[in-house]
């Protein structure tokens, strides 16, 4: 008893006070620790049962792809979900239907739910050069005549044609573009002899006299100069004589009145881009780009259907790597299965969790391509810590034991940084986004990343029971054969030495004895009974701790000795762990080094600073669908040739005003004020001036004389669209309850950016105007508040990420690691927002979502790493950063390797979706990689937490020995026999 007093006193100084929040962490960890350790070894005991439940469940619910539905309407995915444009847009809708318009339709306004468009180049020459012109007349004719069979076969089948399906006039004729009609006019007058009109831009005046905006319909245009010169493209005045046009957009409104409507609609789209295509091979010097109301949602989808193959090269490519990544030259000791089953651990996964989806009516979209990352960035990260936790236990334990002891080791590690993922995806997929693809990227993404944490814990750890029973026996860790002994290995070929080269434990115990560090010594009286003293005060020897806690039991107590530290045979080592070991955790961790890192890490910080400066949303549907697809070619040419004016805008007047009253009607002619306009207010004033009356009229005189003089006009008749009346009491005149004119803007090359502005302009002006207007136009549906509707999800995240790190700290985790790991979350989201706009990649709702699961990678790369180098007490921070990248480094190294191999193929995907996603992925890795790698062990070197040496039993002469005494037969360690 007397003798083991210097024991004792050892304990009772660890029983000194300490703070509450302190001793409440502590607590926390040694349950959780304790829980963990139980689960693993229930684990470890029912293999088979958690190996098969898994498969069965993923082959049961895969079953469900029958119910696969992929999302159809984009607009509601990639527009924000609450904007006042869509208000707007209802109340135009309700006010100013599309089959109200009886004289003209404007395609970039007032659309129907189906329609064909076609923009018609010329290689050489104008489009209204007599050839090109009538070759586009007889395109029109036979687009107009084109018959479309529903059904296709049968007795009960019709021929449907344009003129059938069409948006009749009021003379119950087809409403047709307004060039179309000027290019019959100039082919009847050259037919017969008499003077061509002179068709102006972007203003014409058509035969009947009535006024028609053509800048939508005509482009490239050259227009003649004020003395008979010729003006650039797109210069011309208003009302100048167009001298050449290199393009032509004609739109064929389709109109759906219910279910067999709406399918013969649909395939007349489907043979009118067919007849194009037949026309376009027929007529090689006319270049034809068509586009139909589904083109956007079938190019959009066409992403997933390239990315097919890719994403099984892929994870090919991550399968070969993952493997390789898991091989040692001990043959026993390396696993090369393990890297192959975590990989189908995530697969399993993704299938449960898509057969999930499919059960529950979910409806899939291109964007979901990047779910498959998000898995497999934390699951091979989770994977490769468990098998690095392995390789540190004591080999001479029985499996469960180091099952358990891996679990104690990397679940609380692993289980925090899935909390982090499904924190930082489970605010993004709240109501509060306003981005419905964001948010179903998010909810889906959520329930992956789950269902990939449960099968970490359940089938992979079986699998990992599984290689360990094969390791007990001595059996080849690739083709499961028992390895010869030794001597019995002498008599074969060296190639065959060398694939079953293992270090068998009666060898390893002669000649290393396995003990953690400190003083030991062993002695082996016979083969099966070793005797073995080692000092039990090693709490803060760097090679004994795990995260947060000591590592790895030797005996049934939960904290383990480990000797991955004092590795006595370097051959066995791996191969990435060697080179951490000896070459780069002392290069990195080098006085002499230290300076160039803190010099990158600046560079670093300038070009991110530099790229924030400059990040651009982008709101454009058609940079998210595939390459050389129909919209892209589409947007292409329009771009070029169309881009000298905006879209048509609607100025909606939606409350009765006194449009009789002078001042009124200078504030609308002002609002309308250098636009080119197409407007009834001013043509009706413009009536009255020419016919000697006066523009302030009373009430009753106004309208009369507008509804029973102006409108009856035919040059002005087809104003009667954009005025609404409203009857007031018998008799009386009524008023015009609500108006619309229409407003075109001058723009130049950035024209989104520029009908964003006009959008914020007019809608300030709208609220302190006296007369009640709004504007709208369909493509502000997708420009209003976009980028606050994008980067919204983002700043939740992020919130919520420093939010669970400061709450975590007061309980769980050490105060200093969760700042340092909230400012290297902070630092690599925004080295990726700075580098990947400096990579042409805009805000848009892809990007946000990489962005959005960087948090969780970034967290899953350095969060072990700050945790392994804030739990040790004693020795220097130098020493410690060391051990951190042994344990911690490696895994994170592997994970980089495997993610980035995984994400080449991705990269030669046609598709800007998918060149986003690679773009965006790469910088994730590569960023967490450089902090994880770099950064921090350079930092953690002369910043806090401080490495102070902790009270060392040794240095005070007292020393307890504890005597092991193990029994051995054949079939390795059967008990262990503990005195003291």
């Amino acid at each position: 008893m007397l003798g083991s007093a210097p024991g004792l006193s050892g304990r009772w100084e660890r029983l000194e006070p300490r703070p509450r929040a302190r001793m409440l962490r502590q607590v926390l960890h040694a349950g959780l620790r304790t829980s963990f350790h139980a689960l693993g070894r229930f684990v470890a005991s029912h293999p088979v049962f958690f190996a098969s439940a898994p498969v069965l469940l993923s082959i049961l619910l895969g079953a469900s792809f029958s119910r696969y539905r992929v999302e159809e309407d984009v607009e509601s995915l990639l527009a924000p979900k609450h904007s006042l444009a869509k208000i707007e847009g209802n109340l135009v809708d309700s006010l100013f239907p599309v089959n109200r318009s009886k004289h003209a339709l404007y395609s970039d306004l007032q659309t129907p739910v189906r329609y064909g468009r076609v923009i018609v180049t010329t290689r050489k020459g104008s489009v209204l050069d007599p050839v090109h012109l009538d070759t586009i007349l007889k395109l029109h004719k036979r687009i107009y005549q084109m018959p479309v069979t529903v059904p296709a076969t049968g007795v009960n089948s019709f021929n449907y044609s344009f003129s059938y399906l069409c948006l009749p006039d009021d003379k119950n004729v087809c409403i047709i573009d307004d060039i179309i009609r000027a290019m019959e006019e100039i082919q009847s007058a050259r037919i017969s002899n008499s003077s061509i009109p002179i068709l102006r831009y972007p203003i014409t005046q058509l035969a009947d006299g009535r006024q028609a905006y053509i800048g939508h319909q005509l482009g490239g245009v050259q227009g003649w100069g004020p003395n008979g010169g010729v003006r650039g493209q797109g210069t011309g005045a208003k009302g100048e004589g167009v001298r050449s046009a290199r393009a032509l957009q004609l739109t064929y409104y389709l109109q759906a009145r219910g279910g067999l409507m709406d399918r013969v609609a649909s395939q007349w789209e489907n043979a009118f881009c067919a007849e194009l295509q037949h026309f376009a091979a027929l007529h090689p010097k006319l270049g034809l780009h068509p586009s139909t109301s589904s083109s956007l949602r079938t190019d959009f989808q066409f992403s997933s259907v390239l990315a097919h193959r890719p994403l099984l090269a892929s994870l090919g490519a991550c399968g070969v790597l993952a493997m390789l990544c898991c091989t040692m030259r001990d043959c026993v000791r390396s696993k090369p299965w393990l890297g192959l089953l975590a990989l189908l651990s995530i697969t399993l996964s993704g299938l449960t969790a898509a057969g999930i989806l499919n059960l529950t009516g979910t409806t899939y979209n291109s964007t979901y391509l990047g779910i498959p990352f998000v898995m497999l960035g934390h699951g091979l990260f989770g994977s490769f810590e468990m098998l690095s936790s392995w390789r540190r236990t004591r080999e001479d334990q029985h499996v469960k034991e180091r099952v358990a002891s891996v679990f104690e080791d990397v679940m609380l590690r692993f289980s925090g940084s899935t909390m982090l993922h499904l924190m930082t995806l489970g605010l993004a997929a709240s109501p509060l986004t306003n981005m419905e693809a964001v948010r179903l990227f998010c909810r889906t993404a959520m329930l992956a990343v789950t269902i990939s944490y449960i099968y970490m814990l359940s089938f992979y750890s079986s699998c990992l029971v599984f290689t360990g029973y094969l390791e007990t026996g001595y059996r080849h860790g690739c083709f499961c054969r028992r390895v010869p002994k030794p001597e019995r290995l002498d008599s074969k070929p060296a190639w065959y030495r060398c694939l079953m080269y293992t270090r068998y434990q009666d060898e390893a115990q002669t000649t290393n004895p396995p003990i953690g560090v400190g003083n030991s010594h062993s002695h082996t009286p016979n083969s099966n009974l070793t005797h073995t003293h080692t000092h039990p005060h090693t709490a803060n020897n760097p090679a004994t701790h795990g995260l947060g806690h000591v590592a790895n039991s030797t005996l049934t107590h939960p904290h383990t000795h480990s000797t991955a530290h004092m590795d006595p045979n370097p051959q066995d080592s791996h191969l990435l762990l060697g080179c951490v070991r000896r070459c780069y955790g002392d290069w990195i961790t080098n006085t002499y080094v230290k300076p160039f890192v803190v010099l990158l890490y600046l560079v670093y910080i300038s070009f991110g600073l530099m790229g924030f400066l400059q990040v651009t949303q982008g709101s454009d549907p058609s940079a998210l669908v595939a390459m050389d697809t129909a919209t892209v070619l589409y947007t292409r040419a329009q771009q070029r040739y169309f881009s000298s004016y905006s879209p048509v805008i609607g100025f909606y007047i939606y409350e009765s005003a006194p449009y009789w009253n002078a001042s009124v009607q200078r504030d609308l002619l002002e609002y309308a004020k250098g636009f080119q306009r197409i407007s009834w207010l001013e043509a009706y004033l413009n009536y009255l001036t020419d016919n000697n009356q006066s523009t302030s009229q009373p009430r009753e005189n106004f309208t009369h004389t507008l509804r029973h003089s102006f409108l009856r006009e035919p040059q002005f008749a087809h104003f009667a669209d954009d005025i609404i009346f409203a009857e007031r009491g018998q008799g009386e005149e009524p008023d015009v309850a609500a108006s619309r004119i229409f407003l075109v803007a001058k723009t130049t090359e950035n024209k989104r950016e520029e009908m964003s502005v006009l959008l914020d302009t007019l809608r300030r002006l709208s609220l302190t105007s006296r007369v009640r207007f709004l504007i709208f136009n369909p493509s502000f549906v997708y420009l209003d508040r976009y980028a606050a509707a994008v980067s919204s999800p983002l700043r939740h995240s992020l919130l919520a990420v420093l939010f669970l790190l400061g709450l975590s700290s007061l309980a769980v985790v050490e105060p200093l690691v969760s700042v340092w790991l909230g400012l290297t979350v902070l630092s690599v989201q925004f080295g990726v927002l700075g580098f990947m706009t400096l990579w042409g990649v805009e805000l848009d709702c892809m990007s946000v979502l990489c962005l959005i699961s960087a948090l969780g990678h970034s967290a899953d790369c350095s969060g072990p790493l700050l945790c392994g180098f804030a739990s040790g007490r004693g020795d220097s921070r130098t020493r410690w950063v060391r051990v951190a990248l042994e344990r911690h480094g490696v895994p994170s190294l592997q994970t980089l390797i495997c993610y980035s191999a995984a994400l080449v193929p991705v990269g030669a995907v046609r598709s800007n979706l998918t060149h986003t996603l690679f773009r965006c992925l790469t910088l994730t890795a590569g960023c967490s990689a450089l902090h994880t790698l770099a950064f921090l062990p350079t930092l953690l070197t002369f910043l806090p937490p401080s490495k102070t040496p902790g009270n060392r039993p040794e240095e005070d002469g007292q020393r307890q020995e504890v005597e092991c005494v193990e029994m051995n037969d054949s079939t390795r360690v059967v008990d262990q026999i503990t005195t003291v």
